[in-house]
């Protein structure tokens, strides 16, 4: 039961960097976005790089390839690409692409992991993407024919792309590291592939800081809260659970959309947003329960 708490908060969270990151994208850059993220991020885990360097070094050594495969996908690409695309396309299309994750996380188990695929799963997933997808478009599905796409889309697959292939190839992971220690790594390399795109944006010093300065409540909760905690509890979930039932959790944030919505501005919770989060949490259920249940 805990590692579903977990992932719930882990998706709560993230359900506000998408929040956060479509409502700076007029004063922050991508680049910027990424940049402060993962600068915050590194400066709360530096304990962790500094208790356990000799063995984090240990590890970098002899799994160097994972390792620097994983921070490109996880830190160094996937959020660049979500805070790149949410400056060019809607919510809207954000999240319903975002909620093809758990599909393709499925496929990539199937054929990476030699996972098998039951119809229980195949229905869960069915029934939360449904849910999703009910919920994004107001109760009108056949709304989904007249959505407009348009580049930004594209950069909201990749992410997606991207976020499903590191939730597969953690698998991979080093044995002799912890979670933490692991992430504490990761986000040191993907912070060192960042850098030199940041530096080469040629951002003034003097603009930079007072824009830490005004902001620095959002780099602290997207630091704190949508990387340590949610990479964390994402981390667990796979490894108890596995990539497949973990990923389901990511149908949530469209949901969790509409509640921090209703609670931070003001709007107001329909109908659809309960049906939908109804779908979803059936979808989400079917996909956890144990194979004695046939479908």
């Amino acid at each position: 039961m805990k590692i579903y708490i977990f992932l719930i908060l882990c998706v709560l969270f993230w359900s506000g960097n998408f929040v956060i990151g479509r409502f700076v994208r007029e004063d922050i850059t991508a680049f910027e976005m990424v940049f402060f993220r993962w600068s915050f991020t590194l400066l709360l885990i530096s304990p962790i790089l500094i208790i356990s360097y000799k063995k984090i070094l240990k590890s970098l050594k002899e799994d160097y390839k994972i390792l620097l495969l994983l921070s490109l996908l996880g830190i160094g690409l996937f959020n660049t690409l979500v805070y790149t695309g949410l400056k060019l396309t809607t919510a809207t299309n954000a999240l319903i692409i975002n909620s093809t994750v758990p599909i393709i996380v499925l496929i990539l188990s199937y054929y990476i992991l030699k996972q098998n695929i039951n119809k229980k799963q195949i229905f869960g997933i069915f029934l939360s993407s449904f849910g999703v997808i009910y919920l994004i478009l107001k109760g009108n599905i056949l709304d989904i024919f007249t959505l407009k796409f348009n580049i930004g889309d594209l950069w909201i697959i990749l992410s997606s792309l991207t976020w499903a292939l590191y939730s597969v190839f953690i698998k991979f992971k080093p044995k002799n590291l912890s979670d933490i220690e692991l992430f504490s790594l990761l986000v040191t390399l993907g912070f060192l592939m960042i850098l030199p795109f940041y530096l080469y944006q040629g951002y003034g010093i003097e603009y930079e800081i007072n824009l830490l300065k005004n902001n620095y409540l959002i780099f602290i909760y997207i630091s704190l809260f949508t990387s340590i905690l949610s990479y964390y509890f994402w981390h667990q979930g796979i490894s108890e659970i596995g990539a497949s039932k973990t990923a389901q959790f990511a149908h949530l944030m469209p949901f969790f959309g509409a509640i921090l919505a209703f609670v931070f501005l003001g709007e107001i919770l329909q109908m659809y947003h309960i049906i939908g989060g109804i779908f979803i949490s059936f979808g989400i259920y079917l996909s956890l329960l144990k194979k004695k249940v046939n479908l």
